[in-house]
């Protein structure tokens, strides 16, 4: 069972992100804000689970929250500002969302931007420690998996219905024959050195 808060405030703050290693379509995050000492033994880190349990975990989260919220940034600001900013700056977008200020903010990693002088700790793993996080980490992957199925509609032949626009070798391969897509990420490294080498051969 995962822990319910970090400080003793009324109302915490779990905050993840999903898609920072993706090749195409936005980062997502979520924050999530449960009653204080909620627990629900189903929820755990988004990775650990299947898509099944994720999507019928992300209904139970949105039914008990007290307030939660997604938010992306764009693969165009994700080019601009690079992904770590994007990251950032989708969590704030999320918590800014929310329906309550929250009084504390706990994010997954190491890393963080304050968010209007609100206090906050970043937990290493914490996606396997709080439950908070592991829901931001549910609904963040939930809500990008649901984008990208329908962008593999929109862009077929690079998987992304089974890769979800991560760094596949089925993706590499489509970008390698296709070309690049829109929704690319144009500042990521798209092809491996060999891969680009032969690509750059064909041009």
């Amino acid at each position: 069972m995962l822990l319910s808060n970090h400080s003793n405030v009324q109302y915490e703050a779990g905050c993840d992100e999903a898609g920072r290693g993706c090749l195409a379509g936005p980062v997502y995050a979520a924050a999530v804000v449960f009653p204080r000492g909620y627990q629900n033994a189903k929820i755990d880190d988004s990775k650990k689970l299947n898509h099944e349990q994720r999507e019928e975990l992300c209904k139970i989260i949105e039914q008990d929250a007290i307030s939660f919220s997604v938010g992306k940034c764009t693969h165009t600001e994700i080019d601009k500002i690079n992904i770590l900013n994007a990251s950032f700056k989708a969590m704030h977008k999320a918590i800014n969302k929310l329906t309550i200020k929250p009084d504390y903010i706990i994010v997954d990693g190491n890393r963080f931007k304050p968010y209007k002088k609100i206090g906050f700790s970043c937990i290493i793993k914490g996606d396997g420690k709080y439950v908070s996080i592991a829901a931001a980490s549910i609904l963040a992957k939930v809500y990008r998996d649901r984008y990208m199925f329908r962008m593999a509609k929109k862009f077929p032949g690079y998987a992304w219905e089974t890769n979800k626009g991560y760094p596949t070798l089925a993706h590499r391969e489509a970008i390698k024959q296709l070309g690049t897509t829109l929704i690319h990420r144009k500042t990521f490294q798209l092809l491996k050195a060999e891969q680009l080498d032969l690509f750059n051969k064909k041009r």
